[in-house]
């Protein structure tokens, strides 16, 4: 097969919580959440290399962490 598996992101570290406070600052809505404990599997960090795409797709991200997810919820506003 030729597929090939490419990261697209910012480049740039976010938390969960970053990500929460973010969207509801983009929608204006709180989000209920809850602090629990890790669950087995679950990993301290996820970032995406993204030098793959830079390389190969000559692809980056040009919006930011608002951007997105003000647009996320623009499109849910209307599809949803």
């Amino acid at each position: 097969s030729n597929v090939i598996h490419i990261n697209l992101g910012t480049g740039n570290q976010t938390s969960i919580l970053q990500l929460i406070k973010t969207f509801e600052f983009a929608s204006g809505k709180k989000i209920k959440y809850e602090f629990c404990r890790r669950r087995s599997g679950d990993t301290s960090l996820l970032l995406a290399d993204v030098n793959y795409a830079k390389k190969v797709l000559n692809w980056r991200a040009k919006r930011t962490l608002f951007d997105m997810c003000k647009d996320s919820w623009n499109y849910a506003k209307i599809n949803y």
